[in-house]
This record gives C-alpha cells, structure tokens and sequence, in this order.
C-alpha cells in the first residue's frame, strides 16, 4: 500500500471507511451528545493497536506479526505505529483515524455543530488560524476544541495556558476544519476583536495568589481514603507555573527560585529583581513534587530522576506565553528534595553603548579602541555583573555589513541580528578553543569568546588577535590589571600578550534610584569632605590624585545645581514597589594598553604596579565611576561602596 500525505481528504475519507469495522465511529452533530460521549469510557475490541489496525482492515497478521519482529529485533523502543508507517504499510492518516477511533476520540460534523461564542471568546482568532484549531464549548473548567492532531502535546499545553482551562481535543471531518475556523470567527463578534495570541499571558485575570487559594480549596475536598497530592499535569498547578513565570516577566526579574522544604513548610518562591532576592510567594507544601514535575517535564528532563543535579532549557512560547527561553537546573537538596532555579534569557537585547552607564571619559576611550582593525579586548568582572550584555553593546555598534562576526557563547542570552552565534556542546567537544579554531578558517573580521576559561581558548584568542582579527572576550576577575596578571599566570607568553593586548574594562552593577521618588538634598561640608576622602583613598596612596579644593570644583561644574551639589536618597512609591530602586546601571574602570602598559606586562609585573600605571595613563577606578555617578543622581552611596567593596 502506498504511503499517502496525511493532509489528502481522500486518504482520511478511505481510512474511515476501512474503521467500520473496528467501531463505528459517532459522528456527533450537537454539542450536547459530544459531551456525553467525552464523558463515556471508549470501548476497545482489541488490546492492542496492532489488533486494532488487523480489525479495521488495514493491516493483515502476517504483517502485523512481521512488523513486531522487527520492532523487537532494533533493540529499541519504536511504537508499532510509527514503523508500520515508516514501512509505507499504512499512511499516516490512516495511523491518526484508527488512534482516534480506538482511543474514542469523537469526530465532529462542523456542517451542523455550531461553536458556541462563549468558546471562541476564549481563544483568540490569531491563534486559531495560525495553529488549526477551533474551540466548540466550555463546559465546567473544560475547553472543547477541534484540532488537526489530538495528541500533539506542545499544541495542547498552549492551549490550557491561553485558556486557563483543561483542553479535550476532539477530530472534524476530513477537509472541513479550515473553513468552519473562518465561518466561526466571521460570526462570532467578541472573537473578532480579541487579543492576539502572544498578550494573552499578559490579560490572563486569575492571579498567582487565587490560583494558590485554588489549590488550597481542594485539599479541603479530599475524601477519606484519597490520596490528597497534587499531580504535575492539574491544571490549577499547570497554571499556577505559566502565572509565575509571566509576573517574573512583568517584574523584570532575572531568576526565579522555587526552593522546597519537608512539610508542612511551605514551598518559597523568590524572584532576583535588580540583583537582589524578593519573597514572591508562598505555595502549599503538598505541591513540592509535583511543581518540579512540572517544570522538568516543561524542560524535557528526566522526571524519575531525584538524586542527580539536571539542567536544560524551556521555550515559553511552547506553552502560550510570549518569546522567553529559561535556562533550568534542578539541585538535589534534604530530604529527597529538589530545589528548582530558573533563568529566564529571552526578550535580553543589546543596549547602545551610551546606554550602559559609560562615563563619557570611559565612552570616548572604549571607542577608540573599538575602531583599531585587531587586537584583544576584554571585559572583566564577577557573574552577574552585565559583562555580557556590554560585550554584546559593543558588538551591536561593530555589527554592520561590512564586518563578519563570529561568536562563541554558552549559553546565547542575547541574540543579535547580522553576527553568527554559536552554541558551545562540551559533551560533543564543541568548545571555545574548538569554535576560535573554526572561526580562524571562517574569514572572520570579529570574534567574541563567551569566556577565556583555560590556556589554551587563551593562547588561541591572542594568536587570532596578533593575525588581523578584532577578539573580544570576558574573564571572572575583580579589577582590570588583575585580568593581566591572571593571563600570564595560566601561561600567556607575555611578549605576544602585550603586543596584542588594547584594553580592559573592569565592570560592576549598582541598583538606580527611581527617578518618581527620590529625594535630592544639598551636600554638606561635612559629606562632602567624606566623599572627597573616600575618592582619594580608593586610587591608592601613591596615585596622582587632585587635591581637595580641585576636585570639588570639577564636582560642581559637572554636577553642581545652583552653584551647590546634592546627595539623593530613596524613597519608594508605587513605581518602584517601595524599594527606591528601579533598574540596574553599569560603573567601570577602564585600562587602556600603552607603552608603559605593554613593558610591564613583558617583565610579569605585579597587578599593583599595573595599576600606578594605568592611573597615570587616565583611569578611574570603580569607586570613583561610582561616586561621579553618585553625586549625578543616578544612585547612592551604599550601592556604591556595596559593588566597591575593595
């Protein structure tokens, strides 16, 4: 037998005809005996699906029996299904039809049946027409809808998301689902004008809190004798999870943490926002397994599995909400628990470089070196310190048509137009070294390295630098000359380190004021001398620095307002959620290679000498960065001397 495509009407249309003699499928034309027959146990004649398709006259048992040998002889797991079409013996049609009918999935005369206008407020007609899908009815806190495949699971979890409800999927006749989406949504006025598929995680009305008040109402309703936990496909948890994960979004938070105690603790799920950790909400101990259940079936990680750290990722746009990929690793902790820490990576876009918190003096530097034609340039600071994000800025500013630029990155936070971005596989022996290696062969003009992780991604970026390429790269390293001194300890032969070496830029990240509510005083004599102090001592005692009187005028033609400069404190409004902060800016410290520079790296000299050196060459330390911008308005002290602490 032929194997036939399975969208051709005349294939479904002969395959029904060939299942009348498994079960004669009903053909329901209301919605009333629709329901009733979603209600009703399918009734199976044979036991097994091979059995089914034998009954249905599709498949003889000759074949059948041939084809299960085969199935056992490939020493893996093949559902019989999809080898007997494999083998062309049926289409896949053909396959779907006997599923449906065996497994009682009703099929629906859309000539007759008409979609209730309730069911087609709930699904939006965007998302209807890109996906093949029209809702029928709801009945309870269940979604009836008519689909091309029932048991495509990526199609049904978007489904229960946007809907906020449970989905039962049930089949139309052959051909007939394309245009009865169109008749449904031209009739029915509400689902003409409802939202796009994309914004509907952001009107969903139920919030995390009611969906908690949910789970708690149903443990009051469990019976003696039943078991009262909670399983990872319920749909108030399935929803619950996709809410968190939408108001992580709406908050700007950068990680979500799901952290389980033994009961009757509750379950704590905390949010970073700008940095630092906030209570979001508390769930029911009853939930802990079957949350992370959830969150790892949403990622494809193995669900069996309680002992062992597991990491992937999860594409939130699978399951209706908007284009977001979180990384996810789960840690085993006491007990037999697990904890749970997502990174939510999706929507990340690159900054303008003026946008990152440069001061001018570092913009103008940077710049420069950005326009040299090869050389190395890093960007140095702990995790989590926007390293990345200003490595991408700089690359946004590099990225026209004229240059090919090759990254390497692990993982892609943040996705560019115009640059070819590489995944690193460790496990396969894709790594940095590996992926520079290939670039070199690639007629690159600019490569970014994720991260100088060994001496060999090291020695390759220097060699690439040295040969006509522009390599940028980050390193885990407190202060710019410390970054020197860590190459040539791995192993860098300092001669060709120095010649291709243009600078470092050192980075931290201090919460911004809110600009709705923060409070500007004038600076007093006696702060102000403290500040002077504080930016004096962090070039170190034997650094050039200006003295009092000098720089406090500098201070008041950059800063001053009428003649005086102010101090800033938080407040907090409505804006900021109370905290007085709003968002998260960048303060640096620029070392730019000179001659002096490139000498001392050529006798290994000491990051402490480097540092004389880069100060008489023009660089500003961290905490003066964060001072300047302090007196600017943009934070204030305890941030500063918080990411400064030296």
């Amino acid at each position: 037998m032929s194997q036939e495509h399975d969208t051709v009407p005349a294939a479904l249309e002969a395959s029904a005809k060939s299942l009348e003699s498994l079960r004669p499928p009903p053909l329901m034309v209301s919605l009333d005996a629709l329901w009733t027959a979603l209600q009703a146990q399918p009734i199976r004649h044979a036991a097994h699906l091979g059995e089914a398709l034998v009954e249905a006259g599709l498949l003889n048992q000759t074949a059948l029996t041939q084809m299960l040998q085969r199935q056992s002889a490939l020493g893996q797991h093949l559902p019989i299904g999809e080898l007997l079409v494999q083998q062309g013996l049926i289409s896949q049609a053909q396959l779907r039809i006997t599923l449906a009918v065996w497994l009682g999935v009703p099929t629906v005369d859309l000539s007759v049946a008409v979609p209730e206008t309730e069911a087609l407020d709930v699904l939006p007609r965007a998302l209807a027409q890109r996906e093949q899908v029209l809702p029928l009815m709801v009945r309870e806190d269940t979604l009836v809808v008519v689909v091309h495949d029932p048991w495509d699971q990526r199609l049904l979890d978007m489904l229960r998301f946007v809907s906020e409800r449970k989905v039962r999927p049930v089949l139309a006749l052959p051909g007939s689902l394309p245009a009865a989406i169109a008749k449904a949504y031209q009739l029915g006025k509400a689902a003409v004008t409802a939202p796009a598929a994309g914004a509907a995680y952001a009107r969903q009305a139920v919030t995390a809190r009611e969906l908690v008040q949910e789970l708690n109402a149903a443990e009051t309703t469990v019976t003696e004798g039943e078991s009262n936990v909670i399983s990872e496909s319920d749909n108030v948890l399935v929803r619950l999870v996709n809410r968190i994960i939408a108001d992580a979004i709406e908050a700007r938070a950068s990680d979500i943490h799901i952290e389980c105690f033994d009961a009757p603790k509750p379950v704590r799920v905390r949010l970073r926002v700008d940095g630092d950790l906030i209570r979001f909400i508390d769930l029911p101990a009853k939930v802990r397994f079957a949350l992370v259940a959830r969150l790892k079936i949403m990622a494809e990680l193995d669900i069996s599995e309680h002992r062992r750290p597991q990491d992937g990722k999860i594409d939130f746009t699978r399951f209706g909400g908007p284009p977001l990929e979180m990384r996810i690793v789960t840690v085993p902790t006491s007990a037999g628990l697990e904890d749970v820490v997502l990174r939510l990576l999706g929507g990340m876009r690159p900054l303008p470089l003026d946008e990152v918190g440069l001061s001018d003096t570092n913009l103008a530097g940077l710049r420069q070196v950005m326009a040299k034609p090869y050389g190395l340039l890093l960007i140095c600071g702990p995790t989590g310190c926007g390293k990345t994000t200003t490595l991408h800025s700089v690359m946004r500013e590099l990225n026209e048509d004229k240059r090919k630029i090759w990254t390497a990155e692990d993982p892609i936070e943040i996705s560019q137009e115009g640059l070819r971005q590489v995944q690193m596989n460790a496990r396969i022996g894709w790594s940095f070294a590996a992926a520079m290696r290939t670039f070199l062969r690639a007629d690159p003009d600019v490569i970014m390295i994720g991260e100088m992780r060994d001496e060999e991604t090291a020695r390759i970026a220097v060699e690439a630098s040295l040969t006509g390429h522009l390599v940028m790269s980050t390193l885990h390293t407190n202060s710019a000359p410390e970054s020197v001194t860590r190459l040539l300890e791995i192993g860098l032969d300092p001669f060709m380190f120095s010649d291709s070496l243009l600078a470092v830029l050192a980075q931290r990240l201090v919460r911004c004021l809110c600009l709705q509510c923060r409070v500007a005083e004038p600076l007093d004599e006696r702060a102000l001398r403290s500040l002077v102090r504080l930016y004096q001592q962090s070039a170190g005692s034997q650094a050039e620095v200006p003295d009092e009187q000098a720089l406090v005028a500098d201070w008041l033609q950059r800063f001053g307002v009428a003649g005086r400069l102010q101090q800033y404190r938080r407040c907090g409004c409505e804006a900021c959620n109370g905290s007085g902060y709003k968002g998260r800016l960048g303060i640096h410290e620029l070392l730019v290679s000179d001659d002096a520079i490139r000498e001392l790296i050529r006798k290994r000299a000491p990051a402490a000498e480097m540092f004389k050196a880069a100060q008489r060459g023009g660089l500003r330390t961290l905490r003066q960065d964060g001072i300047e911008k302090l007196l600017a308005g943009l934070t204030d002290l305890p941030e500063v001397l918080a990411a400064t602490n030296q």
